[in-house]
């Protein structure tokens, strides 16, 4: 069984943690997360900071290291507000360097180590950026626009050659919480990465934030063997462990059969997941060490019902911290009781500081319904709808959409007029469905959910069904198109071992889908294409649907009805396509 979680009073104190670890940035405008490590290492200047497989880095170091990188910044020319990209692979030097220009006010695009050269030069282009910083990782054949500094052995002696002494006010422009500090980019799941900008104020926002919420303090230790790039393994995770004065443990790629010897070697009491991670782990053969360890709390975010009470018991996790937020938006739940499957709840003393709205939303149209007087729905308890955040400058860093480099992208994101005239809201473009508790559950992503005569279809439904069934390793749903046939038809990706049977797969999505929601086809591949932080890209399925003219690997289809799916060869599509086969 899952084990216990904070209920009541011990959940409203950590709710007063945070808030009371939040009110530092009140009290002390002129606080970056940059300065508050150096004022860490004025404490406790010989603690540990950042640990990886390689080499350590106190608090004292740390401060050392980011003071150098700011002094040869300002010797290259660098000033306040010029964007600088960094491309590297997870390391203590990546925190340093983006850091160090932060003390400065120089923004850094974080840009993924996984980027081909056109999506590079993609993410130089859309953050305007000045220079680049690299690792080895990458190609001596990519050519580039901008400068490219390699961070090789002789960058890092370049880098000790400038002082550590404490930098003086004359070395430091003024930086205000506004300020931006990191472009971070969207996945990219549709359409090519966007860059969305981080302020000073939202990063310190959320490092004191998560270390209230986690009770974090010096003598925790996070495993974080997420992407520093993105978001919450690049800034969630490290930021809340070094304003509380704990540490940081850095891989640099997530691997299943590594996880538990580096919790163990690192003496871990927190880890940091994505949903995905905590499926593979479960998935995974038994380890040795996988129950000895000390950890306290796992918190991340993507974390499915179906998985949860299984990698709670397996692994014996005290508490699990899910949470649900966007790198540029302004809405954001925690799930402080850890309650299975759901995504969290706003409690009724913070409702007023993180205005939350679920609208009735149209498939067809890919928007929010409007009513008769020209305004959104709200929904109903268990109705399922689009998350919105309300866009409000009185609420400060909370309220704000700080936006991408691309006007017309932020534009997109915003929704005005929905319960008033001219009241704005951040579309998050998740669906969501809230309790009578007030606690909510993700439902899918728009442009996920696909309507099919004339019913809506949520794909994670669908996807929750399936992933199931005995012998899926793992699955994507999404819809298809089919000519002459409104809507999309359901199409099931799976990986599978050597268990699985279509026979059972059939079995339980008679058992547990009504027809209209039944995948029509089915593609067996040797793995699904997915992000860096695990997120499924659909885009190349959904174009190539059913045809085996442009799939290679085996196609299945079930004609409604059926007991069974049948192989699908050139013939059979064109059965399909033709209307010879009824739908």
């Amino acid at each position: 069984m899952t084990p216990p979680q904070p209920t009541g009073a011990s959940a409203n104190r950590l709710w007063l943690a945070a808030l009371q670890a939040t009110a530092a940035v009140a009290r002390e405008p002129g606080l970056t997360l940059p300065r508050h490590i150096e004022a860490r290492a004025l404490e406790a200047g010989g603690s540990p900071a950042i640990l990886s497989e390689t080499e350590t880095l106190s608090y004292g170091a740390l401060a050392a290291d980011m003071r150098r990188m700011a002094r040869f910044a300002v010797a290259q020319g660098w000033r306040k507000g010029d964007v600088i990209g960094l491309h590297m692979r997870n390391c203590p030097a990546y925190l340093a360097l983006w850091l160090g220009l932060a003390r400065i006010g120089i923004v850094t695009a974080l840009l993924n180590p996984q980027l081909p050269a056109t999506g590079l030069a993609h993410g130089l282009r859309v953050a305007g950026a000045r220079a680049m910083i690299a690792d080895g990782a990458l190609s001596d054949e990519i050519r580039l626009d901008v400068p490219l500094l390699r961070h090789d052995a002789d960058f890092r002696a370049a880098l000790s050659s400038y002082s550590d002494a404490p930098l003086d006010q004359a070395e430091v422009p003024d930086v205000a919480l506004t300020d931006p500090a990191l472009l971070i980019f969207t996945s990219g799941t549709t359409g090519l990465p966007k860059a969305a900008r981080l302020s000073h104020h939202r990063i310190l926002t959320w490092s004191l934030w998560f270390a209230g919420l986690t009770e974090a303090g010096p003598a925790d230790r996070l495993y974080d063997p997420l992407p520093l790039c993105h978001s919450v393994g690049g800034v969630v995770a490290p930021g809340a462990m070094l304003v509380s004065g704990g540490a940081v443990a850095l891989r640099e790629k997530f691997s299943v059969s590594s996880f538990w010897d580096d919790v163990a070697r690192f003496d871990c009491t927190i880890i940091q997941y994505i949903g995905e991670l905590c499926r593979y782990l479960v998935q995974a053969p038994h380890h040795r060490l996988e129950r000895a360890h000390r950890l306290r709390l796992a918190c991340g975010n993507g974390l499915s019902g179906a998985v949860w009470e299984a990698f709670a018991t397996r692994f014996a996790l005290p508490r699990i911290l899910e949470f649900y937020a966007a790198t540029e938006g302004n809405v954001s739940l925690y799930n402080v009781e850890g309650k299975p499957g759901a995504l969290g709840r706003i409690p009724g003393f913070l409702a007023h500081s993180f205005p939350l709205a679920l609208v009735r939303h149209d498939p067809a149209t890919g928007e929010p319904a409007r009513g008769a007087d020209g305004f959104c729905q709200r929904c109903a308890v268990n109705e399922p709808g689009e998350a919105l955040g309300l866009v409000n400058a009185a609420r400060g860093a909370a309220g704000a959409f700080e936006g991408y480099t691309d006007a017309e992208a932020t534009s997109r994101k915003l929704l005005r007029h929905v319960f008033a005239e001219g009241d704005v809201w951040f579309r998050t473009g998740d669906l969501m469905r809230a309790d009578a508790q007030g606690f909510h559950y993700f439902v899918d992503r728009i442009g996920d959910t696909f309507r099919w005569h004339g019913e809506n279809v949520a794909t994670t439904e669908v996807a929750g069904v399936v992933g199931a069934v005995a012998g899926v390793v793992d699955c994507a749903v999404y819809g298809v198109l089919v000519p002459g046939h409104e809507g999309r038809a359901g199409m099931a990706a799976l990986v599978t071992s050597p268990g699985f049977a279509l026979a059972a797969l059939s079995a339980a999505l008679d058992a547990h889908l009504p027809l209209y929601a039944r995948p029509l086809f089915l593609r067996m591949s040797p793995a699904l294409p997915i992000t860096q932080t695990f997120k499924q890209q659909k885009g190349a399925l959904m174009a190539q649907g059913f045809d085996p003219h442009l799939v290679s690997e085996p196609l299945w289809f079930r004609a409604p009805g059926a007991a069974s799916f049948m192989p699908i060869d050139a013939d059979g599509h064109d059965d399909i396509i033709s209307g010879r086969v009824r739908l």
